[in-house]
């Protein structure tokens, strides 16, 4: 039985070439690749600044450091996503404040963030869980009132779109991933966008141990990280981004197909709202009535389709219960329901159609 995997990164030869050009150069660390990229993940979503980072989670890390999240601050964040959006507010020595997500978005519920926060919020990080855009604008407008900063974790959302305008834009940094799950990928990797040249500029003096040049010299400015990205990483980027909008197109449509072909009462279908444009970096199911998610992904998993449940329920995790006493089933029932109750599915551009109706034909079987 051949076993179709739940992600395959589409890796072609010209990728793989570009990154053996940089190998035999000898030119490894942050050079003229990485500013490459920069400039064309810039120009592809339309942001004024882009800093690449050696993966996603040091891209929020580098964030929370530009703009002064520390001990005694609070960030809030929505209960589901993946453990790294409130691993790095923990790890900056504040306090993640978890917000309940929307029943079927699986996005932060902007109608729950202002009871949430508190004289010593600081910032928003919200998600675009799966791939589909939050509720960005009313994000904002929140944020605004209230003085706060908004980091985006568009880690799944390279290429989606809210009214146009690209996800990882809205707010006062925009982070993603190039893990071997997204629409581009080099292993690990991740990239900052934003629109302010002065958070650019800490930006990158801060990912590369805090070093400016100053007066032709190098000088340590700032307590930094080495979070850079390496050259061949980052050419083994940039062909794939030059196909970067193929690959979403083919995505949507066999997304599509899923929509289409998908039918058992008990399967809860994603719901794009209009003017959204999804990435579809998952495909996120919810099983309802007599199904149960462990037994679905059994089935799937004998029938030779990979899977998973889609997103942790953040605040029921043992480090963050344990710490913060949470009930997450009772204070974020939507979060928690999208954890025990969601199952991921294959969509990726090496799939064929076939594929996906297979994969359909199995949903559908489901008793």
């Amino acid at each position: 039985m051949n076993m179709i995997p739940l992600a395959s990164p589409d890796l072609r030869e010209e990728d793989i070439q570009g990154a053996v050009r940089v190998l035999r150069s000898g030119m490894l660390v942050q050079g003229p690749e990485v500013a490459a990229l920069e400039a064309g993940l810039a120009s592809f979503t339309g942001a004024s600044h882009a800093i690449a980072a050696s993966n996603g989670t040091a891209t929020l890390q580098l964030a929370l450091k530009v703009f002064n999240v520390g001990p005694g601050d609070e960030v809030i964040v929505p209960a589901l996503s993946f453990i790294a959006t409130a691993n790095v507010v923990e790890l900056a020595g504040a306090r993640p404040v978890f917000v309940d997500t929307g029943e079927r978005s699986f996005n932060i519920d902007p109608a729950k963030i202002e009871a949430a926060i508190t004289p010593r919020t600081k910032a928003i990080i919200p998600v675009h869980e799966f791939g589909l855009c939050c509720d960005i604008r009313a994000v904002m407008t929140i944020a605004r009132r209230h003085g706060l900063k908004v980091i985006e974790d568009a880690a799944c959302a390279l290429g989606a779109r809210d009214g146009g305008q690209h996800a990882g834009t809205f707010g006062d940094a925009g982070s993603f991933s190039f893990h071997p799950r997204k629409a581009i990928s080099c292993g690990e990797g991740g990239l900052l966008l934003t629109e302010n040249a002065g958070t650019a500029s800490l930006l990158r003096v801060l990912r590369n141990h805090g070093i400016d040049v100053q007066d032709g010299r190098m000088e340590f400015v700032e307590a930094g990280f080495n979070f850079r990205l390496t050259d061949f990483q980052a050419a083994l980027l940039r062909t794939q981004l030059v196909r970067l909008q193929a690959t979403l197109a083919k995505r949507q449509s066999l997304a599509e197909i899923y929509l289409n072909e998908i039918r058992h009462p008990e399967l809860l279908l994603p719901v794009v709202p209009e003017g959204k444009q999804h990435s579809w970096q998952t495909f996120h199911l919810l099983v309802t009535g007599s199904l149960e998610q462990q037994a679905v992904l059994k089935t799937l998993r004998d029938r030779g389709v990979g899977c998973n449940y889609g997103a942790q329920c953040l605040p029921a995790q043992a480090f963050f219960r344990r710490k913060y006493g949470h009930d997450a089933a009772t204070e974020f029932p939507h979060a928690y329901n999208a954890w025990t109750r969601g199952v991921a599915i294959p969509l990726y551009e090496k799939l064929t159609s076939e594929d996906i109706r297979f994969i359909a034909r199995v949903l559908n079987s489901l008793s």
